[in-house]
């Protein structure tokens, strides 16, 4: 199984130098805590990832430091140059990735590097959670199969 199968397709975005207020209220009105920041691709509809913003890097950067986060832009806390999954990247190679970068989440892109998603791992964990729940459903049906077939 590939990443292109199991990410999430609906990704909130913002650009650098969005002021990074906007970003907190974005992650607050979508109920979560990471965004991706794009720059504008070669066409109108695709945008490239060029770096991350997490929660924790307001907290870590503005928060605890006391800084004005009204003075501050995206740009100035993102994390540049994030690490990225190709589309056709195996779920197992993503799962390499996060634990050795020691990220949760890995934007997805397409070969020419436009932005098609953002896998996590409560994605990962989903369709892990699919796959024995096929495992279970096949062990539950062979035992229907014996009873029907082997009276």
């Amino acid at each position: 199984m590939n990443v292109a199968k199991i990410c999430t397709r609906k990704v909130v975005t913002v650009q650098e130098l969005d002021e990074l207020t906007a970003a907190a209220e974005l992650m607050r009105e979508n109920h979560i805590g990471y965004l991706v920041v794009v720059e504008p691709g070669p066409t109108s509809t695709s945008v490239k990832p060029i770096g991350v913003l997490t929660d924790r890097d307001i907290v870590i950067s503005v928060v605890s430091r006391r800084a004005d986060p009204g003075s501050l832009r995206v740009g100035d806390i993102m994390t540049r140059n994030p690490i990225l999954a190709l589309d056709d990247l195996s779920v197992d190679s993503a799962l390499v990735q996060m634990r050795k970068n020691g990220v949760r989440r890995l934007p997805v892109v397409a070969s020419d590097g436009r932005l098609v998603g953002v896998v996590s791992l409560d994605d990962v964990l989903e369709a892990l959670a699919g796959e024995l729940q096929n495992v279970v459903a096949s062990m539950r049906n062979e035992r229907l199969v014996e009873g029907v077939s082997r009276p």
